[in-house]
């Protein structure tokens, strides 16, 4: 009758933090989410994946919070910031791509960019930037002005 589930918080890492990327400029966040993303799927489906990062901008890891359809992907918010909590992440990068590789940051992308950047506010993890993919390139919301 007293019977709980355990809880167990595991993070581990099989690269030395210092064969880690580091990340400068959101040319280096787009090099390492097209390097962990499905290039058969970028054009085919949308996906919606973090990067974690410590504290000097070095990347824990990059996770898949969900995947969707051709035209949308549905994100939870706490799946985001589960995973970051559990990497011990300082900040985190957002990304999704757009299977019709074109390069424009929709009102509910803005708008869900600015929920999480105050969710990881309230838990103390910066939200450093969200970028859209296509195989051919990326839009950053910080140098577009929307972050």
């Amino acid at each position: 009758m007293f019977v709980a589930a355990e809880v167990e918080l595991i993070y581990k890492s099989y690269v030395k933090a210092s064969q880690r990327a580091k990340i400068g400029i959101a040319s280096d966040a787009y090099r390492v989410f097209l390097n962990n993303w499905n290039q058969d799927e970028i054009e085919l489906r949308e996906s919606f994946k973090i990067m974690m990062l410590n504290r000097a901008n070095r990347v824990l890891g990059v996770y898949e919070v969900s995947k969707g359809g051709l035209t949308g992907v549905a994100v939870d918010m706490r799946m985001i910031f589960i995973a970051a909590l559990k990497a011990n992440a300082a900040s985190i990068i957002l990304a999704h791509n757009h299977p019709s590789c074109q390069l424009i940051a929709s009102i509910s992308d803005r708008e869900f960019t600015q929920r999480a950047k105050a969710a990881g506010k309230l838990l103390d993890i910066e939200v450093l930037d969200h970028l859209i993919l296509t195989s051919e390139g990326f839009l950053s919301f910080v140098n577009e002005g929307y972050l």
